[in-house]
Order: structure tokens, then C-alpha cells, then sequence
């Protein structure tokens, strides 16, 4: 959306608030935070409950600037005061969206925001708009039998998962803020009877637009015709208007169109998550962005051992429906729902089918083709799937740390009477059992390393234009789950000195960082099943 961009914003009352999503879809004339059926409207009005003692414990400096939000902002205590919903900033009115979806697998019917409360849209300073959005603020109409409440761990796991993430490339939600609340709040960390206080925390999460699927799954499985096409031409004028410049598309061609789009942001968004290693933990059709954006960090997780069958989420220990392997199979699962929900306000299927088809296509292509360009071998050519599964059978072959060994195999020699050790030794440090490397597994490996070679050569490529581009793909820092856990562990103790330093880190996950290299490592042994490292619930 273009329009006037903001220069800088000296006090936050001068954030220039917008009401676009609410202004065209109803919202609930009853402005009670009590939980209930939510009927007919697309949104709550609703104010966030104030907390104790707000304290600003992290912010992003680039997010603020896109706010327009100048330094004495971000030092002030207003600032504290205003992200942690103690005040609201003139121009603000708080919501609460409506929404369903399917959890693992099931129906949840109604779900909506119950514990993110939206303090409003506003024009940031490229002229675009961006919803400010606070979870952990309080109860909602959607709290269902929740606090509305977040703990310190999983809003300090957000705020450095979603900014992580944009470094990296990978399309998410940004976060500007994390303020802790100075209130204990009370969770059941693995739902084993054991619930003890934690601290809280807020997090202010920045989004062009956080509707997601189950934004038009919850009317269209009521029957509120009206509401569902409201949404549907909601969101099309808000996000979607590009895709009928001319106006020569009648209505339910803009839908299809719409939903075309999505399957293809969402096959990209599967490109990117499989490329750095990343598994949501929780794909449900109501964390899935209309966007194409990652959206809600809960527990989440980063590929370290590379193992296709492993989700982060204790929840899904034995069903492993979410895990790393299955993330595309289940982003177009999610995709079929949304496309069920939609053809209640199209009428017809052909279209959507064909979109959804093209999932695959998009999904499957682009995940060929960045693979090949992480391994440096040029362009995709025949055989080379062949030579990429067989990569995953040397992987099974020992435990290997993924981001280590895509990232150190560019220092691999690749002329054809490399020594053995020599080819060896640039992966050392990926090998959680170096001892293991003996054996079959040592003449599998060194095999693979010698078709690889052989495969770089073919590409052709000047050596110094590959080793470039592998590292632009393969990161040396990602936010591994010990390395967020270290941070939570010193921030419930009043330091925040290892948040920062690994937000710093993470800023730029690309580049070689001299004195960063502990944040590169493997998994240490203490972390291997210690609860927050290894697995995590969505108790947060």
C-alpha cells in the first residue's frame, strides 16, 4: 500500500494509526474480555490489561525504524508502558481477531486471538502499513479457559525467532519489543501436573497483516455467507489488489486469484523453512499466514542432527504430524482447508484445484533448485536427485549437525586426487561421533564427497562465485534451541547480556563473525534432552 511515509514518530501518541481491516469487516458490539462465542463479526474490540512493572528488556532497532520510532522513544519509559499495554497511544483501537482452524488434524472450530491483542494498524515509513500487535497482553473474548497471558521464555523465544528469521531471508512477522511485566504467571511447562510461576513478558509482534487461513475457515464452516465474503474482499483490497490492476476480474476470479498467490507463497515459504533447517512444531491451519509469512512462534525448533522425523513439539511426540520432513505435505493439507473455505464463496472448484496442484510444482521445483544451488553445483541436471538422496543416506549414517555440514561443505576440496583425510577434515566439526567415521560409514561419506566433487566440477563455476553463493544460502548462525535456552536461563535472572549478544549474532547469520564461534557449534551433550533444548510444549 503506498501513501505518505512517516519521517519519525519523537512520541508514541504520534504513531499514525490507520483502521483498515476493521473498517470493512464487523466487528463485535459487545467489548467484554469474557470468553464466548463470537458470532457474525470478524473482530473484538478489546483493550489489553495492564501489568505491574513494565520494563523494556529487548528491542529491534531496525523494526523501530521502520516505524519511524526515533532512540528517545525506544529508551522511555512510555515506551515500556505503551508495549506492555499499561497505555494506549492516541489513535489506537484495540482488537482481538476471530478466527477457527484445524488443530492437528481435527476441527477446533472457534479459536481466535486469545491472548494477542492488535493495538491498531499504522503507516510505517516506507508508505506501507503495519499491524502492532501484543501478545501475552491479556484476556480476549478468545481466551477460552486461558490467562491471556505469556511467560518470558516463549516471548523472548518469539521475539529472537521472528528476527532470526528475517535475517535469513525466510518471510515472517517481525517483533519490535520485548517488555517484561513484572507479574508471575502460572503454567504447566509439560502438562505433567507440575505447574510452577514464571515471569512474564509481552511481545510486540509487526505484520503487514496477521489473517490467516482460519480467518475464512470459521465462517464459511458456520454458513455466514456474508461474513465470508466480506473478509474475502477485505483482504483482496487490502493485500491481495495487484493481482486485478486493470479491475477486469470479476469477483470470484479475484478469490481464485487470491488463492492462487497464497499456494504460491506458501510453496516459497516451504522452500525457505526446509533450506535453514527450520520446523514450526505447530502447523495448524490458524498459524498459517494468508501471506505467506511464518507466524506464531511457539515450539518451534532448528534441524541440528539431521533427522526428517523430528518435531520440536511434545505434543506431537508421537504422531510427529508436524515434523520436519512433512512440513510441505502438511502446508498443503492446510492449503486443501483453506481451499474448502473458500469455494463456499465461489461455488466452483477447478480453479482452486489447479492452484492447489501447482503447489506441488512450485514447492517441488524450487526446492530442487535451491538444494543444488547450496551444494554448489550450478543448475539442476539430470541425476542430480539421485545424488541429493543419496546425501541423506550418509546422513543416516551418523549423527550429523545439518546447519554445520551445508555450511562447511563449500571448504570441501573438490579436485579429483584430493587425499581422503583432506576431504574429510573440513566436516569434522559436523559430526556429533567423530569416531564413527570409520568403517562403511567412512567409505560412504568419502564416496559421496568424491561424486560431489566430481558434480562441482561439472557446474563449472568459478570457485570464488560458489563458495559466495553456498554461503549466502547455508547459514553459519541459526537460533538453535540451547542457544535460546542459555538466554532464557540468564534474562529469568535479571540479565540480558546473552539475549543481546545473541540477537547481535543473529543479525547476521551469513557472515563469519570472529569471537561468535560458540554460537556455531554443535548441541553440547547437557542440551541433548534437557526440556527447552531438545523438545518443548505449547504451554507458554
Amino acid at each position: 500500500m503506498n501513501g505518505p511515509t512517516t519521517a519519525t514518530v519523537a512520541h508514541l501518541d504520534d504513531l499514525p494509526f490507520v483502521e483498515r481491516f476493521t473498517a470493512r469487516v464487523p466487528g463485535d458490539p459487545d467489548s467484554r474480555a469474557v470468553p464466548r462465542p463470537v458470532l457474525g463479526v470478524g473482530w473484538s474490540p478489546v483493550e489489553p490489561t495492564p501489568v505491574a512493572r513494565p520494563q523494556t528488556l529487548a528491542v529491534s532497532g531496525e523494526v523501530a525504524e521502520l516505524l519511524g520510532l526515533t532512540p528517545d522513544v525506544l529508551g522511555s519509559v512510555d515506551f515500556a508502558e505503551v508495549f506492555a499495554g499499561n497505555r494506549l497511544p492516541r489513535g489506537a483501537r484495540p482488537f482481538a481477531m476471530n478466527y477457527g482452524g484445524h488443530q492437528f488434524g481435527n476441527w477446533a472450530g472457534q479459536l481466535g486471538d486469545g491472548r494477542a491483542i492488535a493495538l491498531g494498524e499504522v503507516r510505517d515509513t516506507q508508505g506501507g502499513v503495519q499491524t502492532l500487535q501484543l501478545k501475552g497482553a491479556g484476556l480476549t473474548p478468545y481466551s477460552r479457559g486461558a490467562d491471556g497471558r505469556a511467560v518470558l521464555r516463549s516471548s523472548l523465544r518469539e521475539f529472537l525467532c521472528s528476527e532470526a528469521m528475517h535475517h535469513l531471508g525466510v518471510p515472517t512477522t517481525r517483533a519490535l519489543s520485548l517488555v517484561a511485566t513484572g507479574e508471575a504467571v502460572v503454567r504447566d511447562m509439560l502438562y505433567d501436573g507440575h505447574p510452577r510461576e514464571e515471569p512474564g513478558a509481552i511481545v510486540c509482534r509487526v505484520a503487514p497483516s496477521f489473517v490467516r487461513f482460519g480467518n475464512f475457515q470459521l465462517p464459511a464452516a458456520r454458513g455466514d455467507h456474508d461474513l465470508l465474503d466480506t473478509i474475502c474482499d477485505a483482504v483482496i483490497a487490502l493485500d491481495f489488489a495487484h493481482l486485478d490492476a486493470d479491475g477486469s476480474l470479476d469477483r470470484i476470479e479475484r478469490i481464485e486469484a487470491m488463492f492462487d498467490e497464497v499456494c504460491r507463497r506458501t510453496a516459497e515459504l516451504m522452500v525457505h523453512w526446509m533450506r535453514v533447517g527450520f520446523v514450526h512444531g505447530v502447523m495448524n491451519t490458524d498459524n498459517l499466514s494468508i501471506l505467506g509469512l511464518t507466524i506464531d512462534y511457539g515450539p518451534y525448533g532448528w534441524l541440528e542432527d539431521f533427522d526428517p522425523t523430528w518435531t520440536p513439539n511434545t505434543t506431537d511426540a508421537q504422531g510427529r504430524r508436524y515434523r520436519y520432513g512433512a512440513q510441505p505435505h502438511i502446508a498443503q493439507w492446510n492449503l486443501l482447508q483453506l481451499a474448502n473455505a473458500l469455494v463456499v464463496a465461489t461455488g466452483r472448484t477447478e480453479a482452486l484445484q489447479s492452484s492447489l496442484d501447482g503447489f506441488a510444482t512450485t514447492y517441488g521445483t524450487g526446492f530442487d533448485t535451491m538444494t543444488v544451488r547450496r551444494l554448489g553445483w550450478g543448475t539442476l541436471r539430470a541425476g542430480d536427485d539421485a545424488t541429493i538422496s543419496s546425501l541423506f543416506t550418509v546422513f543416516g549414517r551418523t549423527e550429523t549437525d545439518a546447519p554445520v555440514f551445508f555450511r562447511d561443505l563449500a571448504r570441501v576440496p573438490v579436485h579429483p586426487d584430493v587425499e581422503d583425510e583432506d576431504l574429510l577434515a573440513p566436516l569434522h566439526d559436523a559430526w556429533y561421533r567423530p569416531e564413527e567415521i570409520v568403517g562403511d560409514t567412512r567409505d560412504l561419506i568419502l564416496s559421496w564427497l568424491r561424486v560431489h566433487g566430481e558434480r562441482v566440477r561439472r557446474g563449472d563455476l568459478d570457485p570464488e562465485h560458489r563458495r559466495r553463493e553456498m554461503d549466502a544460502l547455508n547459514p553459519r548462525y541459526v537460533l538453535r534451541n540451547w542457544l535460546a535456552q542459555e538466554a532464557i536461563d540468564a534474562a529469568e535472572q535479571g540479565d540480558t547480556g546473552p539475549l543481546q549478544r545473541l540477537f547481535d549474532v543473529l543479525r547476521r547469520p551469513y557472515e563469519d563473525q570472529p569471537g561468535a564461534e560458540a554460537y556455531a557449534s554443535r548441541r553440547p551433550e547437557w542440551a541433548r534432552h534437557r526440556v527447552g533444548c531438545s523438545m518443548l510444549s505449547c504451554s507458554s
